[in-house]
């Protein structure tokens, strides 16, 4: 809409001071003949904006023009100045909104505190993903959001990993947690609450039928009481011998999860190997991360884990070797 175009404009001159109309128009995603016709209507309406052409010229407001946001202590602001866009942000569709707000707090801000936005961005980064953290595919976080916004009941269709096979049921949305870029649903099925990973919802429908959500339920406090059951009981869990050379190396590459395992005192056997019990989201998860260990570790239980992973250890033998006996 012109209305936000107009004072997403205002903001940025606020915000950075003099701009081209180029750069305004790079910035606002339109033409620079659209910026000259805002850079009228906002003196028509008494805004003290005005350009200069030729080399050094460019859009700008008079220097005493400025909304001063007030409440703001020094260190508030320097925290302001570390937000970044998150990626669950963004996959909500609210990127450029969230940037949007960044900017008129920044442009409302004093001179002498806005000095300091450059000095701490580029001294503080903060970046919430895991190493190696693919984005999930997530295509119905909107219209589960939207549906959480209405209290609308939903219809979801959800992969089962564990045994490759997808399963429909209704569903209350009570809210969306992201967690290290990834986002959950919790929501109610039967009167309980539930919580499943937003990328095993291969389809989702938001229904007429509306839901009265419970005044006790708190969002913030059930989801740190399912973190820590969550914690305590694991969907799947390994116990696993690990080469004491590895120990340091564990988190890599089986997780943040093995983090708590690994910084506890435990007694080495007589190979100097430590056992230890090691949380993972299913099973394939747990061979697939495993196997990247290679002989480094020993799977001791499941059972079912263990001859998976050698089984899989055998196919790779056999391709390799077919494939040499072929090359030679």
């Amino acid at each position: 809409m012109r209305a936000d175009r107009l004072l997403s404009l205002l903001m940025l001159l606020q915000t950075r001071g003099q701009m081209s109309a180029q750069e305004l128009a790079a910035e606002l995603e339109v033409s620079e003949r659209t910026i000259y016709r805002d850079i009228t209507a906002l003196s028509t309406t008494g805004v003290p904006i005005y350009a200069t052409r030729g080399p050094g010229g460019g859009v700008r407001l008079v220097e005493e023009y400025r909304t001063t946001l007030t409440g703001l202590t020094p260190d508030e602001t320097q925290a302001l100045f570390m937000m970044n866009t998150p990626a669950p942000v963004v996959q909500l569709g609210m990127g450029e909104k969230f940037k949007g707000a960044l900017l008129k707090l920044s442009a409302s801000l004093p001179d002498a505190r806005r000095a300091n936005e450059a000095h701490t961005r580029q001294r503080i980064l903060l970046d919430s993903s895991w190493w190696f953290q693919s984005e999930q595919d997530v295509p119905c976080l909107q219209t589960i959001q939207q549906a959480l916004f209405q209290d609308r009941r939903l219809r979801i269709k959800v992969r089962w990993e564990a045994f490759n096979t997808v399963f429909e049921q209704d569903a209350e949305p009570f809210g969306l947690v992201a967690k290290a870029n990834i986002w959950y649903l919790v929501y109610a099925r039967g009167g309980l609450p539930h919580v499943t990973r937003v990328s095993q919802i291969v389809e989702a429908e938001a229904l007429s039928e509306k839901f009265t959500r419970p005044l006790e339920f708190g969002l913030e406090e059930f989801w740190k009481k399912w973190c820590r059951e969550y914690e305590a009981h694991p969907p799947f869990q390994a116990r696993v011998r690990v080469a004491p050379e590895s120990l340091p190396f564990l988190v890599q590459y089986v997780g943040d999860r093995a983090r708590g395992q690994v910084t506890r005192s435990h007694i080495p056997d007589a190979d100097g190997w430590v056992t230890l019990d090691l949380p993972f989201e299913s099973f394939n998860e747990a061979r697939t991360h495993l196997l990247g260990l290679g002989r480094a570790v020993e799977v001791l239980e499941p059972e079912t884990l263990r001859k998976s992973l050698v089984d899989f250890a055998e196919q790779i033998i056999n391709f390799y070797e077919n494939k040499r006996g072929r090359d030679d």
